[in-house]
């Protein structure tokens, strides 16, 4: 006699031996990480603005922003650090940047 459910192993679920999102999401990536050169100094600063204001509307907690802006040979490097409460949220904000 067979069964309807399959046999899966631990990071699948019995029902549909789909991954859990458990064994995907386990809150050890909760860093989303940005950098780009900009022509100019505005530039790098309305980004950095505006990654900012989309951080905020994603965290549940306060997200660290650790960012520096630096002048480069072609202009100016923007490089961030988003650090999330929650990997969900560093995965919700990167999908929102695409």
């Amino acid at each position: 006699m067979t069964h309807a459910i399959n046999k899966c192993s631990a990071e699948e679920t019995a029902a549909c031996c789909c991954v859990d999102v458990g064994t995907i999401m386990d809150n050890t990536d909760c860093t989303a990480s940005y950098s780009r050169v900009f022509s100019s100094q505005a530039e790098a600063e309305a980004t950095l603005a505006a990654l900012t204001e989309k951080a905020r509307a994603v965290e549940s907690d306060p997200c660290e922003i650790a960012h520096r802006i630096e002048t480069v040979e072609g202009g100016v490097e923007l490089t961030i650090d988003f650090t999330f409460a929650c990997e969900a949220e560093t995965l919700i904000f990167q999908l929102g940047l695409r």
